[in-house]
């Protein structure tokens, strides 16, 4: 990898959703950046890292799945199944008591977590927002028209700079133009090998359902991130799906 003194923004331009994963790994290898997690998930590992990228998908229902070619032993990244449970998972406020957030509530059931004293003890309060963003967006374009940039949805809070494990994807904007609605997303950080095809997978199916649900065609996706990245376990397996094997990453 060479020495940089600038970012090096990198834009892709995919058809489909498999293909999308692909060209990404190809270049990742090619323009990715190594370094050492000092802070966040596998502190310690290396990561090769984007320093930005733009992944422009004009057709992401056509393959919604990454394709392994037969002979290459590889495992799948996900599946369709998956994609389908990930898809519940978005759409409602559900989660455990150990988790802190899900997209899903952030979406659909958002509310806001309260640190309070009480009797000597440190007391955690849910105060709830009343609001479901996924259904609002969907209102806003049936009553207003399509003519709004105001029609996005938020994953992040301002209090996530707090958690061990703030949330990835940031912000979902949409917009229809040209009589399909589009998805614009941000990651601030995403992992390339195994989350980067569930989460569009996923959302892409968020998407479809917002469009039937508005009335207009399914569109295309961008997607944003300073931190689109692979672990260094799955260094050899992005080589071998591209045919890179010869790539030294230091």
């Amino acid at each position: 990898m060479k020495n940089r003194e600038f970012l090096e923004p990198v834009f892709i331009d995919a058809f489909d959703l498999d293909d999308a994963w692909f060209q990404c790994l190809s270049a990742i290898l090619e323009k990715g950046h190594v370094y050492t997690i000092t802070k966040g998930s596998y502190e310690g590992q290396k990561r090769l890292e984007f320093d930005f990228v733009a992944v422009r998908v004009k057709k992401p229902s056509h393959q919604i799945i990454p394709i392994i070619p037969e002979g290459m032993s590889i495992p799948a990244p996900t599946d369709m199944d998956y994609i389908q449970g990930y898809l519940g998972y978005l759409l409602t406020g559900a989660k455990t008591e150990t988790e802190d957030y899900t997209y899903g509530e952030r979406l659909v059931d958002p509310k806001v977590r309260i640190k309070q004293a009480e009797d000597g003890k440190d007391l955690v309060r849910e105060m709830p927002l009343q609001v479901n963003q996924v259904e609002e967006v969907i209102r806003l374009y049936k009553e207003k028209g399509h003519g709004t940039n105001q029609a996005t949805m938020e994953i992040g809070m301002p209090s996530d700079i707090k958690l061990v494990d703030p949330p990835c994807l940031r912000i979902i904007d949409t917009r229809v133009r040209y009589g399909k609605l589009h998805f614009i997303l941000y990651f601030r950080s995403w992992d390339l090998w195994g989350g980067f095809p569930s989460n569009l997978g996923g959302l892409q199916l968020v998407k479809q359902y917002m469009a039937d649900e508005i009335g207009v065609e399914d569109g295309e996706i961008v997607a944003v991130s300073k931190g689109l990245h692979l672990y260094d376990y799955s260094w050899e397996l992005a080589k071998l799906r591209t045919n890179k094997m010869h790539l030294k990453i230091q």
